[in-house]
């Protein structure tokens, strides 16, 4: 694709994808409880096709998807983007048996996947993880010529907070602490199906409408074959992950800042105020310009941040960094001024702005929050400038 636009194709998959998520999906979002996984919603994600594409498209595709998802229904792009945040990790590092259990479930819709990193002590510095992974017994010596069976056994013990579709979710990718004081090298990847004894949950109650809950994990067993890569290896599973999701997010808050974009250039040009039309004065011209300017400049940062991942730059950390810290901070403004120009009736409930209001504020924390993109896209442009001296 071109780095800076969207090929024709590519808009009218947009549109397409907009009709579908209103006609499709929009209704089935309505019938769902806020704060629970909405499973008739995630099936028919399935049913379309669309869960599928999360592991056989790039991340340009990935990033229209969601842009074109949240334009129409915030649900069912959140709905999407969960069931691959939690499953990509198997698609990338799963051995074939964990392949072949979860993945046809998750693309059909009949398997709720959660990534669990967060911890009620390490959010933002995920390489303080606290889960401790420990070792119940070793794996015996394989004969002579033999594969190892798998028998490795550790038991998880510890916490996860903040965790997206827990407690409902069918299975976790779980971050935990295999070597102790080791930071990031010290940390292991493990798939966990959700009736593992020892693991139990509680949802949370939060602002956003999608399902967040907390973990405990009292001495859940795991084995050699529950792990996702390598051990000690996992903080390469994790930021492997949100290096491709990152820019996603970005393209959910793009598609929620366009909605709040349309809805506000649609109430200004109709509203009657001060003998004319709303748009008339020169104020609210000149913040609906400047909601647009900054749409634009996010959309085209996320989509060059994601053909740079499908390129396999080497500075897609820094790009992807960058692409969810501008998209999400721009959703954030342009949903406030959206809000601000249509006045007391955008914050009725069932408004669309209100909705978008409730939605837009945790893409700034979640997935690293503003401040730690920051602290990467500072700390790859300072290695940059040592390489090149």
């Amino acid at each position: 694709m071109p780095a800076f636009s969207l090929e024709p194709e590519q808009t009218d998959r947009r549109d397409r994808l907009r009709t579908l998520a209103a006609d499709r999906l929009r209704p089935l979002a309505d019938k769902g409880e806020p704060g629970h996984v909405n499973r008739p919603l995630v099936a028919e994600l399935g049913r379309l096709g669309l869960l599928e594409g999360l592991f056989t498209a790039g991340a340009v595709d990935l990033c229209l998807l969601r842009e074109s998802l949240a334009y129409t229904c915030t649900e069912a792009e959140t709905a999407l983007a969960l069931q691959g945040l939690g499953a990509h990790p198997v698609h990338a590092h799963g051995t074939p048996a964990q392949r072949a259990r979860w993945l046809p479930r998750v693309t059909d819709g009949t398997a709720v996947a959660a990534f669990a990193l967060s911890e009620p002590g390490a959010g933002s510095d995920a390489a303080a993880l606290a889960l401790r992974a420990e070792v119940d017994a070793p794996e015996p010596a394989a004969p002579l010529g033999a594969e190892p069976d798998g028998s490795a056994r550790w038991r998880l013990t510890g916490e996860k907070c903040w965790i997206s579709n827990a407690p409902e979710a069918d299975f976790y990718t779980v971050f935990a602490r295999t070597t102790p004081g080791a930071g990031a090298r010290g940390v292991t990847a493990f798939l966990l199906p959700a009736d593992r004894p020892g693991l139990s949950g509680r949802p949370l109650d939060m602002l956003s409408p999608h399902p967040i809950g907390a973990l405990d994990l009292d001495a859940v067993p795991v084995t050699a074959d529950d792990v996702l890569g390598e051990v000690d290896r996992g903080f390469r599973v994790a930021m492997g992950t949100l290096d491709l999701f990152r820019p996603s997010v970005g393209a959910f808050a793009v598609g929620m800042a366009q909605a709040a974009l349309d809805a506000t250039l649609a109430h200004t040009a109709g509203r009657d105020a001060f003998g004319g039309k709303l748009k008339d004065q020169q104020a609210v011209a000149h913040q609906v310009a400047e909601m647009a300017l900054r749409t634009e400049a996010a959309r085209l940062m996320v989509y060059a941040a994601a053909a740079a991942y499908d390129e396999g730059a080497p500075d897609v950390p820094r790009r992807a960094a960058m692409a969810k810290l501008l998209a999400t901070e721009t959703a954030q403004y342009v949903v406030d001024a959206a809000v601000q120009l249509h006045g007391a009736r955008a914050l009725r409930r069932g408004h669309l702005l209100e909705h978008l209001y409730r939605e837009v504020r945790a893409p700034r924390i979640y997935e690293g929050a503003s401040e730690i993109q920051r602290s990467i896209i500072a700390r790859q442009l300072y290695a940059e400038q040592e390489a090149g001296a």
